[in-house]
């Protein structure tokens, strides 16, 4: 049965797929927890853009490097296996990344060795304990933000994909994946910051500290999304590359039926 699975091109192509787009997810999870200097990282000066009463520079966390990846991934998915497709993965991506954060939590609160928490001390970390914490243990507001923003974006994007799709047929990929993206990065960027630092500090609790000024969000919110706005755009190529591999491998009968299958849904 095994066999008669992964010998269907189609199922195949759908493991392949939906493996990469998990592990995006999860990769971007974990490395999200870093904010770098766009700026010092290219070796230029700031940019210091004034936004709502505030100096915007391009200080962002480590996971946009990958979120345009997974949203790109979600149009590819979209493409060929449609909405019920991408809702299936995008689901059981919220479900694992809340259970990796369960066992995070559970990881975190396991007693360590006497010896471990200063083993790192030679390399410039006094404690791995929390060194580790830190790491891993990302606060409520910010899972609950990065899971409800991941979600909602996934759907966005599903429907502005297929409605554009529905408008121009089967031309114009460029502009149902890209399009879509833009869309549902613009959503994404800015759930995820006000949950986390708006509306649960303020409403909920304020056990990650005091709320952030409402214009000081916005800034932060525009500034990410001037960031995936350009790398969406500049990914553009990548899709086109992606097709033309897919085509090749499923052959133009075999593709076709399946988005044709797709925009059915």
């Amino acid at each position: 049965m095994i066999k008669n699975i992964i010998q269907n091109k189609s199922n195949k192509l759908f493991i392949y797929l939906g493996g990469f787009f998990i592990a995006n997810a999860f990769i971007a999870e974990v490395i999200g927890v870093k904010i770098f200097s766009l700026e010092s990282t290219l070796g230029i000066a700031p940019f210091k853009i004034p936004l709502f009463g505030n100096e915007f520079s391009f200080n962002l966390t480590a996971g946009v490097l990958l979120w345009p990846v997974v949203f790109i991934m979600t149009d590819i998915i979209n493409e060929y296996y449609g909405e019920k497709g991408v809702r299936f993965l995008s689901y059981l991506t919220v479900v694992l990344l809340a259970y990796a954060f369960f066992m995070y939590y559970l990881a975190i609160h396991l007693v360590p060795a006497g010896w471990w928490p200063g083993s790192k001390e030679a390399q410039g970390v006094p404690d791995m304990q929390r060194a580790y914490a830190q790491i891993f243990g990302q606060g409520t507001a910010i899972i609950l933000g990065s899971l409800i923003a991941f979600l909602i974006g996934q759907i966005v994007d599903v429907v502005v994909f297929h409605r554009i799709k529905k408008w121009t047929g089967e031309k114009y990929i460029w502009l149902r994946a890209t399009g879509s993206t833009i869309v549902s990065q613009f959503i994404d960027s800015f759930v995820v910051l006000f949950i986390a630092f708006y509306l649960y500090p303020k409403y909920i609790s304020d056990a990650n500290g005091p709320a952030w000024a409402f214009n000081v969000v916005m800034s932060i919110c525009i500034g990410n999304y001037i960031y995936k706005f350009i790398i969406a755009v500049l990914l553009t190529p990548a899709i086109y590359l992606v097709h033309n591999v897919i085509e090749k491998y499923l052959g133009h009968e075999l593709a076709a039926e399946m988005k044709k299958a797709a925009i059915k849904e």
